[in-house]
């Protein structure tokens, strides 16, 4: 199997302008989330996927693959569709499955690479799955920039949304809470499929990608998923995550530069 991991990155994030280049631990947060991405053993190549510049030059400064897209997709999931055209395009193979990871993910693992992809592998009537993770207090459930979502019984989503959901109406009944963590593989057929799809109005009003799959009656398969993890949304998540990251061994084996305080003298 020909599986790929595509990094969309822009560095006018509304919420975060320059988010990409930000930097954690001593490097700018795109090359923690390619460098942890290059260590999943599933993936046979790995891209940024970017209309900027300055993200493509940091990308090959540490040694990464890096596309240039053009900079009128409102998706990250139609960059990733763009991208994945130029990669087959100049390789000359075609790619089986496609996985995206957000470029906000620096402390994504390479076995939740692994984990997402499999319901691709195991079942003919999935094309594009995603990972959840459990919420784990009010606030985040609270928070605008945390992407909420409801499954069934068989984890394919039944809506995304930026509010509360479930709502609680009944305090009583005990239900999981989850959130969506950006590592979406695709099949690769099924993403022109969805690219060429007319964007959808609960997909703008939400600003979700995979609400465009749901509105157009097909289904996500949610994996489920107990990494500790953290996405970057705003500069007070940066410094969240820096700080776990500092302890975090996986960060070890690839930075190599020491935390501040671990400094040498002179």
């Amino acid at each position: 199997m020909n599986i790929v991991g595509v990094i969309p990155a822009r560095m006018s994030a509304s919420r975060f302008p320059g988010k990409p280049l930000a930097r954690i631990c001593g490097l700018p947060m795109i090359e923690h989330v390619y460098k942890r991405c290059a260590l999943s053993t599933l993936l046979t190549g790995l891209y940024v996927a970017t209309c900027d510049e300055e993200i493509i030059q940091a990308t090959t400064n540490f040694g990464g693959k890096a596309i240039m897209t053009k900079d009128t997709h409102q998706r990250a999931s139609d960059r990733v569709a763009e991208a994945v055209g130029k990669i087959e395009a100049t390789s000359g193979s075609k790619i089986d499955i496609v996985v995206m990871i957000q470029g906000d993910e620096p402390m994504v693992f390479p076995g939740m690479i692994d984990l997402a992809v499999q319901p691709l592998l195991k079942e003919d009537n999935i094309f594009v799955s995603n990972l959840i993770a459990p919420i784990l207090s009010q606030e985040e459930h609270n928070d605008f920039n945390c992407i909420k979502v409801v499954v069934d019984r068989s984890f394919n989503a039944l809506y995304f949304s930026r509010k509360p959901i479930p709502s609680f109406k009944d305090q009583t009944v005990q239900v999981t809470l989850y959130k969506q963590v950006c590592v979406i593989p695709f099949k690769r057929d099924f993403l022109f499929k969805y690219s060429a799809l007319e964007p959808t109005p609960l997909e703008k009003a939400e600003s979700i990608d995979m609400l465009r799959v749901l509105e157009h009656g097909m289904k996500v398969r949610m994996v489920p998923f107990d990494f500790l993890t953290y996405s970057v949304d705003t500069p007070e998540d940066l410094s969240r995550v820096e700080k776990l990251l500092e302890k975090d061994t996986l960060n070890a084996t690839y930075n190599h530069t020491k935390p501040v305080g671990e400094q040498n003298d002179g």
